[in-house]
């Protein structure tokens, strides 16, 4: 029982990390098509100051899933990263460059600095989410067993090529519907329509993208097609179609309310229908969460330390994100730092 219930938070807190997370890498595949210094220079000041209050945050809910799979589920994670090893560390390089690049390229005094740190920023944005989403293909597809070595096949497979490019495909989607709210916020009536233009285009390649998944799937991943198109998994699929038309509807609205909640919908529905289309199984169809769980006592530590997350941790997080969404969180200019440094000096 209680495996079953950290295999349900493990699901939710993956669907976190795709969301938060996938925003900023959704960002940085925008600032990676934004084109020459010139023609790109006020799309990337928006993606640079919308960024820089949460981008660091985001990764909370990496950590969380990586603590719960091998704490939790230890057989899964180690047969994972045997199998994985390398997407998911060129994953975690592109985590790490990504990061590194969006924190220098601000700083950087020469302008052939600012381009390079930029261009790590916005490559490995690209790269990451379609490396994680790989993975999860292969998991999906059920290569990941016992007898599984590291090999391309593992993760180079239909099942996780489109899996990776519906990772590309949803996060910029959620990046440009959240970068459209931004420019709103910011009075910048020409972004908000660059944006909401290229958010609809991504919506338009996530479903296309799905209905070839589901195709794909049928034969090559027959377990998790069964689960996506029956029961719970079909019904957060219908939910994720409909989400996908709200928002596409919120974004043809002037106002554009709501439109970042439905994007989100569409995002965290599809991955807990993968979740729930994998039931009952970690990896189809050769581990079962009973099969690929800990011991009971470190589950019921897990457990506890989950509800001490959930008190002290995610209301945190909620209000930052609260309150950078409402425009309480602005970074600092060049101009108020130069403001700053007048008044230290007297």
């Amino acid at each position: 029982m209680i495996a079953d219930v950290m295999a349900v938070v493990l699901l939710l807190a993956i669907a976190a990390y795709a969301c938060a997370g996938g925003t900023d890498y959704g960002a940085g595949f925008w600032d990676l098509t934004a084109g020459g210094a010139e023609r790109g220079r006020r799309p990337r000041r928006l993606i640079d100051h919308a960024m820089a209050p949460v981008w660091e945050v985001n990764n909370v809910w990496l950590i969380f899933v990586l603590v719960i799979m091998w704490t939790g589920f230890p057989v899964f994670f180690q047969r994972v990263f045997t199998a994985m090893w390398l997407p998911l560390a060129l994953a975690a390089v592109g985590t790490v460059l990504r990061g590194a690049g969006f924190a220098l390229r601000k700083p950087a005094r020469r302008l052939a600095g600012r381009r390079l740190y930029g261009a790590v920023f916005a490559v490995a944005s690209l790269l990451t989410p379609f490396f994680l989403g790989a993975a999860a293909g292969g998991v999906a597809s059920g290569r990941v067993t016992a007898a599984t070595r590291a090999s391309t096949d593992a993760w180079a497979n239909p099942t996780s090529v489109l899996f990776g490019l519906l990772a590309v495909a949803a996060t910029a989607s959620l990046g440009a519907v959240f970068l459209s709210a931004d420019a709103r916020r910011f009075a910048e009536p020409q972004l908000d329509g660059y944006f909401r233009r290229r958010a609809l285009g991504a919506l338009a390649a996530v479903a296309v993208l799905a209905v070839i998944t589901l195709f794909v799937t049928h034969g090559d991943a027959p377990h998790t097609w069964h689960g996506l198109t029956h029961g719970a998994g079909l019904v957060f699929v219908v939910v994720s179609a409909l989400a996908t038309a709200a928002t596409v509807w919120l974004l043809t609205r002037p106002s554009g309310a709501w439109s970042r909640v439905a994007a989100v919908g569409v995002v965290a529905s599809a991955v807990i229908a993968w979740g729930l289309a994998q039931r009952p199984y970690l990896v189809p169809t050769s581990l079962t969460v009973a099969e690929g769980a800990g011991a009971d006592t470190s589950l019921r530590w897990l457990g506890i330390v989950t509800l001490v997350a959930l008190v002290l941790v995610v209301p945190a997080v909620a209000f930052l994100y609260w309150l950078d969404t409402h425009g309480e969180l602005e970074s600092l200019t060049d101009a108020d730092l130069r403001r700053s440094g007048a008044g230290d000096q007297g």
